[in-house]
């Protein structure tokens, strides 16, 4: 009888591993962007855009209309149709159509692009109606109103008319005088440098004067004898570049400057123009980021007309967002403030006065979408339902009652239609990959146009979970996700890595698909890990208070947090604590090697990723924001400096950066390795020569398969 029982168990065994191995297991191949077969294992997606009120399908081969009730999809017209309209040969043909769009919503035209050109073309007359002769040009920003596109070319910055006739509006353009893209790095929601105004007619852009800002030494190796190529990089503390706004006039040909003083430690960002391009907005904040304004400026003069709005703060005001103004009145605009202590939007006209504040709760608005026109309405994503969740609003503006506008699970991102009365919502969950629905913004009815199949279906895949813990300060909420292996018994003992970011303006842990799980956690999974992943306070989308614990002392409150995570994995069995991992990459980086010095017999194992080592090597911006100057704050530059920890250094830990990044330049981990050689400790350092910030390309999948690999060799 016992014999039997063996024998039935060993088959079952037998059949269990035979449906297991009938799956697939991963490869970095399947699961990193930078992997041959990636795109096979995304959810399968649809390109939309919105002609008027109409949806629009873009794929490849041809454009559908798309019933918003039924789904149904009718051709609109093909790529082979498009090209043999507009004549193409084979260097002007239109490669394919996922990226076309239809500027106007009342008229049938496309706007698409070639290696030559860009056109718009009458898909009606079956014909172009107008074209540009511009291709590859540095930031190109074309106007639909005026057909005009502002261009840079050998640093200068240029605006093409509609006629085709070449405006130059600077002539002292060069790596030093920057013109008409992204200033101040990036931060204060600029992306980019050159403004329309809503006629057409006017062109607001940056002037950057950066001649004053120190070298950082970049050096390109793939020449013959290796050269010099440096960036401009303002550290924290030190003197940093100049901006002016410019106004270019399309009718007179004539450019102007705001009249808004002396540009010396000065920000200025969000610029936005009035539905009459008369007058220009942009917020302007000192250097310390703690005194914020809203100014007005006459848009033909540069003469400054009024200051509208001051916001002060004992720590940092932030702006990210420019004004919005209503449709259907000109003197009233939205304005974005966490003055509450939460983002939310705000009323006010023309004259300064605060008329409403629209939306209040302990949740922030992340996203405003635009108006339904017809009921007065704002669309608005925000985190009122849950703080992993990102739902959609209609606000009405008289009554301010919030009609939901999704099924209230998950994380949805929409795009309006032109009158705002409909959007398409793709949205996905835990357990769902993609949805993607069309809402009415007036009812909140939703119809299902596509539900992605589950593209691992085929495949071993892992536990995902999520759940919350307290922080340090024993009240604040965190959440948190955890990866276990697919076959997971909590009876074994399994080695676990602490993946972590940290910092402010992300989050790792939300309810989409997985719980926003990066693919490099379920391959750790797949080997044998548990892999353990906490939002601590400091990180985004929890208002103002929560993101600013950490003011003055970067990494101080986050380890702390992320100590509690560890202190929760002590009190569950299936964690080995003996073989505990970090790792993380920038802000992660810097996060890693802090847990591996500051915590050196509780980690065993780390791989950081061009971490920061002390804040005063990094940017003025966003070094100053949180950190103050080296000379204000002396105490927190000290206190989060890991070069006095070096010594500090006992486990085993892989320090890995670009070799020509520009954002955590390679000085921090030179002279941290400095450190450890001065203290006896012995990390180990591999570089990506001529990568910057993250790797690219396939680069990306040798990269993940080098850090896990060092857990393997050292954690396992």
């Amino acid at each position: 009888m016992m014999k039997t029982k063996s024998l039935v168990l060993i088959f079952l065994s037998l059949l269990l591993s035979a449906a297991m191995y009938a799956q697939k297991l991963f490869s970095l191949e399947d699961l990193n962007f930078g992997g041959t077969n990636y795109h096979n294992l995304r959810p399968k997606n649809m390109f939309l855009t919105w002609w008027g009120d109409q949806l629009v399908q873009t794929d490849v081969e041809a454009c559908y209309l798309i019933d918003s009730k039924t789904g149904k999809k009718t051709t609109l017209f093909t790529l082979d149709q498009v090209n043999d309209w507009a004549k193409s040969d084979d260097v002007k043909r239109v490669r394919h159509l996922q990226s076309a769009f239809f500027p106007y919503a009342d008229r049938p035209v496309v706007a698409l692009g070639n290696k030559r050109a860009f056109l718009l073309l009458d898909f009606k007359k079956k014909e172009i109606v107008w074209q540009d002769s511009l291709s590859g040009q540095q930031a190109n920003d074309w106007n639909k109103q005026s057909l005009a596109t502002a261009y840079v070319e050998d640093n200068q910055l240029f605006v093409l008319d509609a006629e085709g006739n070449k405006h130059q509006l600077s002539t002292d353009g060069s790596r030093e005088i920057v013109y008409g893209q992204s200033v101040h790095r990036d931060e204060f929601g600029i992306s980019k440098g050159t403004f329309w105004s809503p006629d057409g007619q006017k062109l607001a852009f940056y002037r950057m004067d950066q001649s004053m800002v120190t070298d950082y030494p970049q050096v390109n190796i793939d020449l013959r004898v290796a050269e010099m190529e440096p960036d401009k990089y303002p550290m924290a503390g030190m003197t940093s570049h100049k901006v002016t706004v410019g106004v270019f006039d399309l009718k007179t040909h004539k450019t102007i400057y705001l009249q808004a003083g002396d540009p010396t430690d000065r920000y200025f960002t969000n610029i936005a123009f009035s539905p009459d391009s008369k007058t220009v907005y942009m917020f302007e904040l000192n250097r310390d980021q703690n005194d914020c304004r809203l100014a007005s400026y006459d848009a033909a003069t540069g003469r400054k007309l009024a200051e509208l709005y001051r916001e002060t703060s004992e720590k940092y005001v932030e702006p990210l967002h420019p004004i919005v103004f209503l449709p259907w009145d000109s003197e009233k605009f939205i304005m974005q403030s966490q003055k509450d202590g939460y983002n939310h939007l705000y009323l006010f006209n023309t004259k300064g006065q605060q008329l409403q504040q629209l939306t209040s709760g302990p949740w922030v608005v992340t996203q405003l979408l635009g108006f339904n026109n017809k009921q007065k309405s704002v669309i608005i994503a925000s985190k009122e339902k849950h703080a992993l969740q990102q739902n959609l609003y209609a606000v009405d503006l008289k009554t301010l009652k919030r009609t939901p506008l999704d099924n209230g699970q998950g994380v949805h991102r929409a795009v309006l239609s032109a009158s705002g009365t409909l959007l398409y919502d793709k949205f996905s969950t835990p357990t769902e990959p993609l949805n993607i629905e069309v809402a009415n913004t007036a009812t909140g009815k939703h119809n299902r146009l596509h539900t992605a199949d589950d593209p691992w279906k085929d495949y071993v895949v892992p536990q995902f979970e999520s759940g919350s813990i307290k922080a340090a300060d024993g009240i604040t909420e965190l959440y948190y996700r955890m990866v276990k292996p697919h076959d997971f018994d909590p009876q074994k003992k399994y080695p676990t890595v602490v993946y972590v970011y940290g910092g402010p303006h992300a989050h790792n842990v939300e309810a989409s698909w997985h719980w926003q799980s990066r693919s490099w956690e379920t391959y750790m999974a797949q080997k044998g890990y548990i892999v353990f992943i906490l939002d601590n306070r400091g990180s985004e989308n929890r208002g103002r208070d929560f993101e600013q614990a950490t003011f003055r002392q970067l990494g101080q409150i986050e380890m702390q947090d992320q100590m509690k995570g560890v202190d929760f994995l002590r009190t569950l069995p299936y964690v080995d604590m003996h073989r505990l991992g970090v790792h993380g990459w920038s802000f992660g980086g810097f996060m890693t090697i802090s847990l591996m010095t500051n915590y050196p017999d509780v980690f065993k194992v780390g791989v950081a990723g061009g971490p920061v080592i002390d804040w005063k090597w990094y940017e003025v911006m966003y070094g100053e924001r949180y950190m103050d100057t080296p000379e204000q704050n002396p105490e927190g530059y000290a206190k989060t400096s890991l070069i006095s920890k070096a010594g500090n250094l006992k486990g085993k830990l892989q320090i890995i950066i670009g070799y020509n990044d520009p954002t955590v330049v390679p000085q921090h981990a030179l002279s941290f390795l400095q450190a450890c050689a001065e203290a006896g400790t012995q990390p180990d350092f591999f570089v990506y020569p001529g990568e910057g910030h993250n790797m690219m390309g396939h680069n990306s999948v040798h990269l993940h398969e080098r850090i896990t690999q060092y857990f393997e060799d050292y954690l396992k």
